[in-house]
């Protein structure tokens, strides 16, 4: 958990520097507010990337947990005999 909010920190400190360094960049408006659509663009994908990433991570645990959880409620002899139902609940 504290290296996904370390990720998403760093994405938005550096979004937060690019978007300052365009504003205060000498340039057009139109031309600073194109570059500056274009960052936030990027840095929008990127946290969706990113929190995709560690959903699946999140969903891969809990499933783990849960059927562990199982296996230990039934008794591991009981798990054994029906591997493919557990796998399925």
């Amino acid at each position: 958990m504290k290296e996904s909010k370390v990720i998403v920190a760093l994405l938005a400190g550096l979004a937060a520097g690019a978007a300052l360094g365009i504003l205060f960049a000498p340039g057009e408006g139109t031309e600073t507010r194109d570059k500056l659509c274009e960052s936030l663009t990027r840095l929008s994908d990127s946290i969706k990337e990113t929190a995709g990433e560690q959903l699946d991570k999140l969903t891969e645990v809990l499933q783990d947990k849960v059927i562990g959880t199982i296996k230990e409620k039934l008794g591991f002899a009981a798990a054994e005999e029906h591997p493919d139902d557990l796998e399925h609940a």
